[in-house]
């Protein structure tokens, strides 16, 4: 039997999958329940996910069903503690927790829409790819 990929979502994935039901992002949120793969966080990385998705004007939702999606996720995924700092990797400080998260984690991929900002990501054999690259891949696996 294969092993479940081991995923991180950048901040981004998500707010894009808020702000529409169609595409790649929404459809990676949804299927976040269907076992086919895990996901994982740290607690910096939740706390970003819920700065950024708090903002005002970044997704068109109530707070109360954001928070929702948030514990989703964390009821979801696999928390992931971090014991080694990789800083600086990357050229947004921002970006950083998200990549500890997916080192520590052992991920195999860290699911992004800033692939190229997340290319040093691949000296940790974490590889940076998209939402649908991402669903494609899933969708490869099937036996």
């Amino acid at each position: 039997m294969k092993s479940l990929p081991v995923i991180v979502l950048d901040t981004n994935v998500l707010v894009s999958a808020l702000r529409s039901r169609n595409g790649a992002s929404f459809e990676l949120l949804s299927a976040l329940l269907d076992e086919r793969f895990v996901i994982a966080v740290s607690v910096p990385l939740v706390m970003e996910y819920e700065s950024v998705l708090h903002r005002e004007g970044v997704v068109p939702i109530p707070a109360f069903q954001i928070d929702a999606v948030i514990d989703m996720i964390c009821a979801a995924a696999r928390l992931q503690e971090i014991h080694f700092l990789w800083r600086p990797q990357l050229r947004d400080p921002k970006d950083e927790m998200v990549l500890e998260a997916a080192v520590n984690a052992e991920a195999n991929f860290l699911v992004t829409h800033n692939l190229r900002d997340f290319e040093p990501a691949k000296q940790f054999e974490v590889k940076p790819i998209g939402p649908r690259a991402f669903l494609n891949y899933l969708e490869s696996r099937k036996p």
